[in-house]
């Protein structure tokens, strides 16, 4: 089993309606900058803890961090709904904020889902982040006002099956089975890695069988086609550095299968005022189980 090397403490804030989880590693000092990480889709906030512990003491000892569990995910309270809303995630975000660090500029990392949220709220509350990392939060394909009627049926389509119970997750017989899934999912992620993961991943039930943390309901579809020209203006508004960091594996392309491409990707980077752009080499889109080390480095000299 891996063992951890900087613990983590867990925080109970709430929000807006929900009893929140957030992970705080070290003892910061006081005045210091906050370093906040949100994690990507059916993840949670324990995926950050193998690149916190590849961090440097200096680095730690200097400032807060915190990981927040979202809305459904992890140990955060499940809300009372059949789907999930995209600007719930900033306004969550805006209120932990206000909560631990009122008035206070703060450096924020965003994984996938997470990078996607950061990337909104740097543009929506600029004054609020001093340094901005994206790790692979891509955005999504390019929508037409056409598909509008379509998705919005797929959407209602989808409540129904979740409803009818189609949509949860599948339970794991134990915790090896779980590990035995993120090893699938991800090749690079070792033994230890992810028997140390699944536990905080997933977790048992009165049935004894294994269900991921995460509610089944995030799996359907956003009833809103997404509107590229909206989010580039969000992004002609971040006022703080942005370092966008990809995986060489380009898991991008995997997923759209040239519906939406990485030059897309770089094409809206542009309208980024203050960017940097680098990839870590033997990775995919779990940077931060792949390479923790190399990306610990790089967070902590843009942060310095």
């Amino acid at each position: 089993m891996y063992q951890v090397l900087r613990p983590s403490q867990s925080l109970w804030v709430p929000l807006r309606g929900c009893r929140y989880h957030v992970r705080q590693w070290g003892t910061p000092t006081p005045g210091t900058t906050p370093l906040v990480l949100a994690h990507g889709w059916m993840d949670v906030a324990a995926s950050w803890q193998f690149m916190v512990d590849a961090f440097s003491e200096s680095f730690v000892s200097q400032r807060p961090i915190i990981a927040l569990d979202w809305r459904g995910y992890g140990l955060t309270e499940t809300p009372a709904t059949d789907s999930y809303w995209f600007p719930d995630y900033l306004a969550d975000l805006d209120a932990l904020l206000d909560t631990l660090y009122p008035g206070q500029s703060i450096d924020l990392v965003g994984h996938s889902m997470g990078g996607n949220v950061v990337m909104m709220y740097a543009g929506t509350r600029p004054e609020r982040i001093r340094r901005l990392v994206n790790l692979e939060g891509f955005g999504m394909p390019a929508t037409q006002t056409s598909q509008a009627p379509t998705r919005m049926a797929q959407w209602l389509d989808e409540l129904k099956a979740q409803r009818a119970g189609s949509n949860d997750l599948k339970p794991y017989a134990d915790a090896v089975g779980v590990a035995a899934r993120l090893m699938k999912t991800n090749r690079r992620l070792s033994q230890d890695k992810a028997g140390w993961l699944a536990q905080h991943w997933a977790s048992p039930g009165p049935d004894g069988q294994w269900r991921i943390l995460g509610d089944s309901a995030h799996k359907v579809i956003n009833p809103y086609i997404y509107h590229v020209d909206e989010a580039l203006e969000m992004y002609r508004r971040i006022s703080a550095p942005v370092l966008a960091v990809e995986a060489a594996d380009d898991s991008l392309g995997q997923w759209w299968k040239g519906r939406y491409t990485l030059a897309q990707y770089h094409e809206r980077l542009q309208a980024v005022p203050h960017l940097e752009k680098t990839v870590i080499q033997d990775a995919g889109h779990m940077l931060q189980h792949d390479q923790p080390e190399t990306l610990a480095r790089l967070i902590e000299k843009f942060c310095q």
